[in-house]
């Protein structure tokens, strides 16, 4: 049986995971407002950000006053969408999409038949979820992502919903970033043994059906 390798990338301290929950559920964050919510140390909050802005997972901006006093810096999450993008994020779609274009030149069989946007966004999603210490089985035809077993596992149960639920949100602005048909739709199972991603596909076609 396969074991989970280590948890790796900017999102393996689950203290990121909170703070990168906190931004995803609400823009333009403070570091003192995500500080009050975790517990942590302003510098130590500052240290996660950072990782997680060098991920392309979170953007930071400087909020525009109309009163005089210090401009603050206001984080939020990366989504993928217009005006909430990073330029991490989009280099990481664009060098993952070469990869992959290369890759079915030289083995014409390793491209679905998605078409080479969703093929392009696939690229990405398996990259992403590579980095993030996962050893993704993507079926293109039913158009599921099986991740176990878990880098997560060992969570404390309590845990995982919000583990599950950011790295979700993280898939979808992944394939947005990327463009194309595919979205994610939801995790299943959300356990160590059993958990699925389940894709869909914007142009209406159905998968995996006779």
């Amino acid at each position: 049986m396969a074991t989970a390798g280590p948890v790796c990338g900017p999102i393996s301290s689950y203290s990121r995971v909170r703070i990168l929950h906190l931004v995803q559920t609400r823009s333009d964050r403070t570091i003192g407002e995500l500080s009050d919510a975790t517990g942590l140390h302003a510098n130590t909050v500052r240290e996660h950000l950072q990782r997680l802005i060098d991920g392309g997972y979170v953007i930071a901006q400087t909020e525009h006053r109309t009163v005089r006093g210090r401009p603050r810096t206001l984080y939020s999450a990366a989504t993928g969408a217009p005006g909430a993008s990073s330029p991490v994020a989009r280099d990481k779609a664009k060098a993952a999409a070469a990869r992959g274009d290369l890759l079915r030149r030289i083995l014409p069989a390793a491209a679905s038949d998605l078409g080479r946007d969703a093929d392009a966004q696939l690229d990405a999603l398996i990259e992403h979820l590579e980095e993030s210490g996962f050893e993704p089985v993507v079926d293109d035809v039913q158009l599921t992502v099986d991740l176990a077993p878990c880098p997560h596992a060992a969570a404390r149960p309590e845990d995982r919903p919000v583990l599950c639920r950011v790295h979700l949100i993280l898939m979808q602005g992944v394939l947005a970033e990327a463009g194309g048909p595919l979205t994610a739709e939801c995790v299943r199972g959300e356990t160590a043994s059993e958990c699925t991603v389940q894709l869909g596909d914007l142009r209406g076609v159905t998968h995996g059906m006779a």
